[in-house]
């Protein structure tokens, strides 16, 4: 059902089922797939492609050119998967040359109102950004990350699986996966233990990365830390999971512990 005020280019790609209500504009790019909902004042233009059974609220803009000076005018993209809620205002820009041209958006994602996804982010799954949340260019968020309302989060920055960041936190810093971190410039203050355990993951392995954290931040020499640990603790899934985390982007900072040795 498409209401007659909205306008839709005919060389859009909407499924049959997609529902789209009053004073929507949709591009020529566009691709909405099956049980897509636009509740209404939604304007998505570029070459976007939106997945299954997504539900887009009033005055969302998706697709128009990404807020870089640096962009000009080539070729870029929006994919966004299956079951994600986008709430009023929310807005999302498509990449560039110098990130790769893709803006990445995965599936079961809830983005609350007012959030600002910019050029080349890869956001995963699973995902909650609270109202305000604020997401510079080339940023990556792993799944099943919490954002708290009102974070600016710094171009380049990386939210790891299962992290949550307190809300007002200024992310400068990489969050690694299962931290919790906040304040004016983030820091670490340790583990996301609800997190943990409504993810269902046993207390055994929850005791083992607690362990690992209390050594390896012991004091800035983090990853010397890393090295000393003993194997047993470093074949854990979760802890490797930290390790590699850290290891796959050495040029980046990591949120510490405040006034740490």
């Amino acid at each position: 059902m498409i209401h007659p005020t909205s306008i839709i280019d005919s060389n859009a790609k909407i499924s049959d089922d997609v529902e789209i209500g009053p004073y929507c504009v949709v591009g020529p790019d566009v691709e909405l797939g099956s049980k897509t909902k636009l509740h209404s004042h939604v304007s998505i233009k570029g070459n976007t492609k939106i997945g299954k059974n997504n539900e887009i609220f009033p005055f969302v803009s998706i697709g128009t050119p990404p807020q870089d000076l640096k962009y000009k005018g080539e070729n870029n993209s929006i994919i966004i998967g299956d079951n994600n809620k986008l709430r009023e205002y929310v807005n999302i820009n498509p990449g560039t040359s110098q990130g790769g041209t893709i803006t990445k958006l995965g599936n079961n994602n809830l983005l609350m109102v007012y959030c600002h996804v910019a050029h080349d982010c890869n956001l995963g799954d699973n995902i909650v950004l609270a109202n305000n949340v604020q997401v510079g260019g080339h940023v990556t968020i792993e799944n099943n990350a919490i954002v708290g309302g009102s974070c600016a989060i710094h171009q380049f920055s990386r939210i790891g699986s299962l992290a949550m960041v307190g809300g007002m936190t200024g992310v400068l810093s990489d969050v690694i996966p299962y931290g919790l971190s906040l304040g004016n410039r983030n820091h670490l203050v340790g583990l996301n233990l609800i997190g943990l355990r409504r993810a269902k993951i046993l207390n055994e392995d929850i005791k083992i990365l607690q362990k690992f954290y209390d050594k390896v931040f012991y004091d800035q020499n983090f990853r010397s830390n890393i090295e000393n640990i003993n194997t047993d603790m470093k074949e854990n899934k979760y802890v490797r999971i930290i390790i590699d985390f850290i290891n796959s982007d050495k040029k980046r900072p990591i949120s510490l512990p405040e006034n740490i040795k």
